[in-house]
């Protein structure tokens, strides 16, 4: 009954988001509520629920509330102009180019496994790099999740602790195997960025022609304003304010602070410095608060369907029910079917369902195969990793949302289908590297 009605949660929840028929906090706040009811919880322990699970993201909140008040404040000293003029005239406009740096330079800043931290560092640069070339937002964060899905699989990263809190075996040991995966699956994201960006240029083409470009007809955020980039900021502590941003980052990379602090010490520094009067301090708050707000709404929200779904059992339900459906003659297979799978497993389970409900019961049902548990983890791992930040269950996805201007429903559509297929590659990567059997 459980698996049921938290099946049907998720697909009533994404299909309304993908069809665009209603905002992602009324979906994700009521029924979630209406399922939990169908399914006999009392008020109480759905209020318990709910705690727990804005509990989950409050830390992704307030850094969410502080990081964009702080980049849009920058962005409208207009900080970055130097900087996207240079990256232009690198790129010399090349599409392609760009497309190529976007893959390579997320997997590098995501060697330290922090989604959100990614997403903070890179789309508030690159976003208006992407708005002047005329290139699609969701295209951006289509290489972006590509690659730190591949680098995701560090270490210190949350998937490989799971599988060895889960298995026993050091995350190192699993890591080292898992490299020449990561080797070629950068080299794939760059390649398949080469294929996109011929894609968005042709794209761009058609676009003009119209009269417009790819990134007007898909950004949803805020004004940008007039298409104007100045080597004059409007700033006098321009200097100050790139140091601020490079020392958030060091911040960030290091952790030598929590990432809300970081961020609630950024803005202070920035106003402090650029707006010596506290009136203009509030004004510059109030001019950036409606977009910052919003989308910590939502994410609470997320919190709420988040919360509702794992302390209720149901993700652990579905992800042990799954199971189920699977053939006998596959158990010495079982593994590679999960891990094939292992993208839209991700929109119907969290990172947690994945690695400590379904992990264990299909390392049980292999082993009657004499399948290593280390092969079970490489296979699980590899095909779920690419998955992980078009997931709604992602609180770092729900933030990128909000840096990037765009929807969580195009976003699914957009990217869905190309990270599956990744998915495949770097899975058929590791077959022939032989980590399965």
């Amino acid at each position: 009954m459980l698996t049921i009605i938290g099946i049907l949660i998720i697909v009533t929840i994404v299909t309304l988001l993908m069809m665009g028929k209603t905002s992602p906090i009324l979906a994700m706040s009521c029924i979630p509520l209406m399922g939990a009811l169908i399914a006999g919880f009392s008020f109480s322990e759905i209020s318990g629920f709910f705690e727990a699970g804005i509990l989950k993201v409050t830390k992704v909140g307030v850094m969410f509330l502080f990081a964009i008040l702080f980049f849009s404040i920058l962005k409208e000293l207009r900080t970055f102009d130097p900087l996207i003029k240079a990256m232009i005239s690198v790129t010399r406009g090349n599409v392609i180019i760009v497309a190529v740096i976007t893959a390579i330079v997320a997997a590098l800043v995501h060697l330290d496994g922090s989604g959100a931290a990614t997403f903070l560092i890179i789309i508030p640069a690159f976003l208006p790099l992407y708005r002047q070339l005329g290139m699609s937002p969701y295209l951006m964060l289509l290489l972006m999740v590509g690659s730190m899905g591949v680098m995701n699989m560090v270490p210190w990263g949350g998937p490989l602790g799971r599988a060895s809190a889960v298995t026993g075996i050091d995350a190192a040991t699993l890591w080292q195997h898992i490299i020449p995966v990561q080797i070629f699956g950068v080299i794939g994201m760059a390649l398949f960025a080469v294929m996109m960006g011929m894609r968005e240029k042709n794209r761009i083409a058609k676009a003009a022609i119209l009269g417009t470009t790819p990134f007007e007809q898909d950004y949803m955020g805020e004004d940008f304003g007039p298409e104007v980039l100045s080597d004059a900021p409007k700033s006098k502590f321009f200097w100050f304010n790139i140091a601020l941003v490079i020392g958030a980052i060091i911040c960030l990379a290091f952790g030598l602070f929590s990432a809300p602090y970081v961020f609630m010490l950024a803005l202070s520094l920035l106003l402090l410095v650029n707006f010596p009067n506290p009136k203009d301090q509030m004004e510059m708050i109030n001019r950036h608060a409606p977009q910052a707000l919003s989308m910590v709404a939502i994410i609470f929200a997320a919190g709420a369907f988040l919360g509702v779904l794992s302390e209720s059992g149901m993700l652990e339900s579905i992800a042990l029910d799954l199971i189920n459906i699977l053939p006998n003659s596959w158990v010495a297979n079982i593994h590679v079917a999960v891990g094939i799978l292992g993208v839209p497993l991700d929109i119907f389970t969290s990172t947690d369902a994945y690695y400590f409900a379904l992990l264990p019961i299909i390392q049980e049902v292999a082993a009657t195969a004499g399948v290593s548990a280390d092969s079970v983890v490489y296979a699980m791992a590899i095909g779920n990793n690419a998955g992980t930040f078009v997931s709604p269950f992602s609180p770092a996805t729900w933030l990128a949302m909000g840096l990037a201007g765009i929807d969580m429903g195009r976003h699914l559509r957009y990217s869905f289908g190309w990270i599956w297929l990744f998915s495949l590659y770097i899975l058929a990567v590791g077959f022939f590297l032989g980590l399965y059997y």
